[in-house]
């Protein structure tokens, strides 16, 4: 199955979700992220606020603050993606394709090991990830390879294979629920 097809299949398996079931499955997601190596030795968080029926990370991020660990979202400035370092999460709005970032445009956070939570499609079990089109984590992470990354989604998601192109960076650890 070609990118753009996988992208409508699993979009549709997306909408069909009902919110309890988001909910339940992003409550497991969080747990056993919470439970990880990699969450427990970050000092800083570079997540990603959900939008649609993403994994919800809201939860993550606040916990993470009350844990006293760093934590930045992703904002746009043209083909570009910074993490900007936010202390509450209503320090956001809709942006770049009406998906929450930060209101403010700084300060971008600057930690060489904060770990990334990558948000996407389609996974498979080698870390190869489909994103959502723009490329916008792939030219992050090709300039900032050696953060530790962690993929949160739906079991539907996780797939035998998933197509990739040579600029697709794989992630370090993919959690289903």
């Amino acid at each position: 199955m070609d990118k753009q097809a996988l992208r409508r299949e699993i979009r549709q398996r997306k909408r069909a979700m009902t919110e309890e079931d988001i909910r339940r499955r992003s409550v497991a997601l969080a747990q056993a992220l919470a439970e990880t190596r990699l969450y427990r030795e970050a000092k800083t968080i570079y997540g990603y606020l959900s939008y649609n029926q993403e994994v919800r990370t809201a939860p993550i991020l606040e916990q993470a603050l009350r844990e006293g660990k760093a934590v930045a979202v992703p904002k746009i400035f043209g083909e570009e993606m910074r993490f900007i370092l936010i202390t509450d999460l209503s320090q956001t709005a809709s942006g770049y394709g009406g998906i929450p970032e930060p209101i403010a445009d700084g300060p971008t956070a600057n930690d060489p090991a904060a770990l990334v939570l990558m948000p996407g499609l389609a996974f498979d079990a080698k870390g190869r990830r489909m994103g959502y089109g723009g490329g916008f984590y792939d030219r992050f992470l090709a300039r900032e390879p050696q953060h530790p990354t962690v993929a949160l989604c739906y079991d539907f998601q996780l797939l035998p294979q998933v197509p990739t192109d040579p600029h697709d960076v794989p992630v370090d650890l993919v959690l289903w629920a």
